[in-house]
């Protein structure tokens, strides 16, 4: 799902006030990482995530794998941090309600 600039502004709001929930080490990106991160996601759509001095790659090659294999849209990276937001359709979880389009 394509965000609009609304969408994007209002994620990147959200995500200011939370802590990372996502750490990637020197490993990169391995099979661990997408597991912890897809159950994140549908815990709590948004995550904060944070790539470590050491890691072979950097947030944005982070970033935007995980969004790709995941089916996330990368909200935005800042230096070694990045989130990401997908729609959980999961029982108990509160969802964001996007601006509309």
């Amino acid at each position: 799902m394509a965000l609009s600039k609304k969408q994007v502004k209002q994620l990147r709001a959200l995500a200011n006030g939370i802590n990372p929930m996502l750490w990637i080490g020197k490993s990169g990106v391995t099979e661990a990482t997408l597991a912890q991160a897809a159950e994140t996601l549908d815990a709590h759509e948004l995550i904060k995530c944070v790539v470590q001095d050491g890691s072979p790659v950097d947030a944005r090659e982070a970033g935007e794998e995980l969004a790709g294999r995941l089916g996330a849209d990368l909200v935005q990276v800042i230096g070694h941090r990045f989130v990401l937001y997908r729609h959980s359709s999961k029982d108990g979880v509160k969802q964001i309600q996007l601006i509309r389009q």
